[in-house]
């Protein structure tokens, strides 16, 4: 008969055993290295065509297209007056108009959200700025940042929320989870499989983090590295718990059955609850209403909570008391969890209710 092991050092075993297997796995690290490169190329990409921008499109009246005939890498609209250069910014011909005013400098820039950077640095003097439609962020880039941080989540919890599932039910079909449970408790048992994937997940993130930032201090983005450093560490730190948070919910669902052609249909609702904040925070990246209620969902605050703090709709508070909210239904779920798996994981045959898995 197998010798039990002590509780702590079976969940290290199984932890050490979940690692191993995967990092075995040529799939995994080929998947990974690509999903990291890819990442790199992005980043790098990113600097070198802001680093050689096209013509930035302006409009400038008579009185003003001089000095703006001056700047590099523009090209210029010449119009009547203020008035046309306004509807062309609105109507999108031009990025921005140079027009004459009574400030000190005698000229006004207009823009639409937000001035083009590269030409009110070009201007001798800083003019006047004109805002048609204030915005916070530049909606192309919030768009894409937005993707970044819902597509690294939705991909994560994804992949290693279905290898627990997997081997789960695995080792139920071959009934290998019988000798398992005669040396290691259940919980241990468990507790080992959300550790490994959660270590493996979490070196994941860890080095699209550290490339994404490496990517920023080659190509000199200094400014977006000082914007995004911030909701980065924010987004390891909030995925470290949300994923412990699905972990055990994938675990128990998987527990439930005993053949991998079932799994799918317990697990559905959890992976629906991952795909759920990519959709979200895509859709509505730009609707602060919707991104706040996200922040505060325990599923979707790893996504939305970076995301406010990006675009800087989050007071310095929230991110903390999103985070205790994270926690605490990260513990209710790991308990729920825990009984669900220990209550089903030996028994076999049809597909365990979820009621008789809570009652045990």
């Amino acid at each position: 008969m197998p010798t039990p092991v002590r509780e702590s050092s079976g969940i290290w075993l199984v932890a050490e055993r979940e690692i191993t297997s995967k990092l075995r796995s040529k799939a995994f690290v080929i998947s990974s290295g690509i999903l990291i490169l890819l990442a790199l190329v992005g980043v790098l990409l990113g600097g070198f065509a802001s680093a050689n921008p096209e013509a930035t499109p302006i409009a400038a009246t008579s009185d003003t297209a001089a000095v703006v005939s001056a700047l590099p890498d523009v090209a210029v609209t010449e119009v009547t007056g203020r008035a046309e250069a306004e509807q062309l910014v609105r109507d999108g011909e031009v990025d921005a108009a140079v027009v004459a005013s009574d400030s000190a400098t005698g000229y006004a820039l207009i823009a639409l959200d937000s001035p083009p950077q590269s030409v009110l640095m070009a201007l001798s003097q800083l003019p006047e700025v004109v805002i048609l439609e204030p915005a916070g962020t530049d909606p192309l880039l919030r768009y894409f940042i937005a993707i970044g941080f819902g597509l690294v989540f939705m991909m994560a919890a994804a992949t290693f929320g279905g290898t627990i599932a997997q081997s789960v039910v695995e080792e139920k079909q071959t009934r290998v989870v019988e000798l398992l449970i005669s040396t290691i408790p259940a919980r241990a048992l468990l507790a080992g499989k959300v550790i490994g994937n959660t270590i493996l997940a979490m070196g994941q993130i860890i080095a699209l983090a550290a490339v994404a930032i490496l990517g920023l201090m080659i190509t000199g983005q200094n400014t977006m590295l000082q914007v995004l450093g911030g909701p980065i560490v924010w987004f390891a730190v909030f995925f470290l718990f949300g994923f412990v948070l699905l972990a055990s919910l994938f675990a128990a669902a998987a527990s439930m059955v005993s053949r991998q052609e079932d799994v799918g249909s317990t697990t559905m609702p959890i992976t629906m609850l991952v795909m759920a904040p990519y959709i979200l925070v895509i859709v509505f990246n730009d609707n602060p209403l919707v991104l706040t209620i996200m922040s505060y969902v325990p599923f979707s605050a790893p996504v939305g909570m970076p995301m406010r703090l990006f675009v800087g709709e989050a007071q310095w508070w929230e991110p903390i008391l999103s985070l205790a909210i994270l926690l605490a239904s990260c513990v209710a779920a790991v308990w729920v969890g825990a009984k669900i798996y220990e209550n089903s994981l030996l028994r076999m045959g049809g597909r365990v209710g979820l009621a008789e898995a809570l009652r045990g």
